[in-house]
C-alpha cells in the first residue's frame, strides 16, 4: 500500500520552471550606519547569518532566500520571522499552493548545482536567470505538508543535539580551566615544558617524495580536519619521524592545538610536533593542559608570522607547565575524559542523525 501511495503521489506531481510559479525578488541594500542591534528585524545580505538589524522589514516570515553574491553565493536560507532582504539575497515569493518549507528543503538539494553556476569574474555572483530556470516539483499541498513534517522532525532533533553539544562543551571548558588552575597549590611545580616533555619536529618533505599510495601516510596539519591523503615513497626514516596510535601531537602552524592520534602509524609533517612526555607527566594530562587558559595566554603572546602564524620550538619549550602529582594528574584526566567521551557520543549521534536526514530528504524529494 505504501509503495502504491508513493506511485500515486508521484504521478500527480507537476513540474514547473520556478519562474512559471514563483517570483525571484531582489532586495535593497542598506548602509551600515542604518543598522542597529536595538532594531527589530534581521538584515540578510551575502550570507545566511544576519548582517545586523533594521527598524523596517521588506519580507514576510517563512521566506526562502538564496544568497546571490560573495563567498556564500548559491547558499539556501530560510527565515521564520519578518526581515530585511538586501540586494545580496534573492527571496522567493509564491502562491498558497506551495509550502515555503517544502520549497526550502527541495532547493537545499540544488545547492551544489547553484554554486556551480556562480560567476567568479570579480565578486562571486549568481544570476537570477539561473534560479528562475530551475525545475521545481509541485505535489499536492497535503503531500508537501507530510514531507515537511517528516523533515522538520529530523532538523529539530539535529538542532537539539547541536545545542546539547554546545552546552556540554561549555561545561567541559569550565571544568577544564577550574581543574587546571593549580597555581600555588600544594605539591604543584611550575616547570619549563622542556624539563618534562621532549618536543620532536616532524619531517619536511619534498614534492617528488609524495605519492598517491605507499606504506605510510603523511600527516599534515590539514589532515586533522580532512581525509586528504599523501604518502611517502618507501623511505626508511628514524623512529622519531613516525607517530602511532596514542601519540600526543601539537600543530604549531596555522591550526594550533593538541591532538591524540587515534589512527594507524604515519609520518608526521614538519608543521607538527610530537610531544614525548617524560615519567613526570601523564600524556593525557598534558593534552588537556595544552588546551588550558594558562597555555593559551603564554603561547599566543609569542606567536610569530605575518602571513602564517606559528609558534617556534624554542618558545614552546620555554612555556611553563603546572605539574601536580601523577595521582592528581590522573584524577583530573578521569574527570575530563568523562566530559570528552560525552561530547564524542553526542557528536556521533549528530552525525548519524544528519545522515538519516540527508537520506530521507533525498528519498522524499525525488519524484521522478
Amino acid at each position: 500500500m505504501h509503495s502504491q501511495k508513493n506511485w500515486r503521489e508521484c504521478s500527480m506531481v507537476e513540474w514547473k520552471m520556478l519562474k512559471e510559479e514563483m517570483n525571484v525578488l531582489r532586495g535593497k541594500r542598506l548602509t551600515k550606519n542604518l543598522l542597529s542591534d536595538d532594531s527589530s528585524y534581521p538584515v540578510y545580505h551575502g550570507g545566511i547569518d544576519p548582517l545586523g538589524k533594521y527598524g523596517q522589514y521588506n519580507r514576510e516570515e517563512n521566506t526562502v532566500m538564496i544568497i546571490n553574491v560573495g563567498a556564500s553565493a548559491g547558499t539556501i536560507g530560510f527565515c521564520d520571522c519578518k526581515f530585511w532582504s538586501s540586494d545580496g539575497c534573492f527571496c522567493i515569493s509564491h502562491s498558497d499552493r506551495i509550502n515555503s518549507k517544502f520549497l526550502y528543503y527541495y532547493l537545499l538539494g540544488k545547492t551544489h548545482y547553484l554554486q556551480s553556476q556562480v560567476r567568479y569574474a570579480g565578486i562571486p555572483t549568481l544570476d537570477n536567470s539561473v534560479v528562475e530556470k530551475l525545475k521545481i516539483p509541485i505535489p499536492s499541498l497535503s503531500e508537501q505538508n507530510r514531507i515537511v513534517g517528516i523533515l522538520d522532525m529530523f532538523t529539530t532533533s539535529i538542532d537539539n543535539l547541536k545545542e546539547q553539544i554546545a552546552l556540554r562543551r561549555k561545561q567541559y571548558e569550565y571544568y577544564r580551566d577550574q581543574l587546571l588552575d593549580l597555581e600555588g597549590k600544594e605539591g604543584v611545580e611550575r616547570l619549563a615544558l622542556k624539563e618534562v616533555c621532549e618536543v620532536i619536529n616532524g619531517r619536511a618533505y619534498s614534492q617528488p617524495e609524495l605519492l598517491s599510495d605507499g606504506k605510510y601516510r603523511v600527516l599534515r596539519v590539514g589532515n586533522f580536519f580532512s581525509n586528504d591523503s599523501w604518502y611517502y615513497s618507501d623511505l626508511e626514516l628514524e623512529n622519531k619521524y613516525y607517530c602511532e596510535k596514542g601519540d600526543l601531537l601539537y600543530a604549531w602552524s596555522a591550526s594550533f592545538g593538541p591532538h591524540i592520534w587515534e589512527e594507524e602509524k604515519v609520518i608526521y609533517h614538519y608543521h607538527i610536533w610530537k610531544m614525548d612526555c617524560g615519567y613526570r607527566l601523564n600524556k593525557k594530562y598534558m593534552y588537556y593542559w595544552l588546551q588550558s587558559d594558562d597555555m593559551k595566554k603564554q603561547a599566543f603572546t609569542n606567536i610569530h608570522g605575518a602571513t602564517m602564524a606559528h609558534l617556534t620550538k624554542a618558545l614552546m619549550e620555554a612555556l611553563q607547565v603546572l605539574v601536580p602529582s601523577l595521582q592528581e594528574q590522573q584524577r583530573i584526566v578521569s574527570i575530563l575524559d568523562t566530559f570528552e567521551a560525552s561530547i564524542q557520543n553526542l557528536e556521533a549521534q549528530l552525525k548519524e542523525r544528519e545522515k538519516q536526514y540527508e537520506y530521507y530528504r533525498n528519498k522524499l524529494l525525488t519524484f521522478e
